[in-house]
């Protein structure tokens, strides 16, 4: 079965880790390196596994844009959105045997290191892809 597991974040997440000033402290280049050593092991083992199907981080939320329509006119909003604080940073498709296996690769993500206090504000989706239009 094939999960994704979606990792979220905020801009002043984003600011601190590329180390401009704001609301958060920004990360330290050892901070950051930790990050990034966590989740390549992580990216590996999967891979070694043969559970990585995908993985991708995203840009910045400031670079992204939301489409809809009102009153059957396009909508073009650009981000970063004030309704809400999280977005999508990244995600990982792992192609593993259920989702007990799909939480238990989520929660090692979710151990990644980083400044005091970041693991308290970070989450994690992790949903099932689906397989075609009856699973909708």
């Amino acid at each position: 079965m094939k999960y994704m597991i979606m990792l979220y974040a905020s801009q002043a997440d984003h600011d601190a880790l590329s180390g401009r000033p704001g609301s958060k402290r920004p990360w330290s280049q050892e901070e950051i390196a930790a990050l990034h050593e966590h989740m390549g092991r992580i990216h590996t083992e999967l891979a070694e596994s043969g559970e990585l199907v995908d993985a991708q981080p995203l840009a910045q939320p400031v670079h992204t844009r939301r489409l809809h329509s009102r009153d059957g006119v396009p909508v073009v909003t650009d981000g970063p959105y004030a309704e809400t604080q999280e977005v999508l940073a990244g995600y990982t498709i792992v192609d593993c045997s259920g989702m007990d296996r799909a939480t238990e690769i989520g929660f090692a993500f979710a151990a990644a290191p980083g400044p005091d206090g970041v693991a308290d504000d970070a989450f994690l989706d992790i949903r099932p892809l689906g397989d075609g239009q009856a699973e909708l």
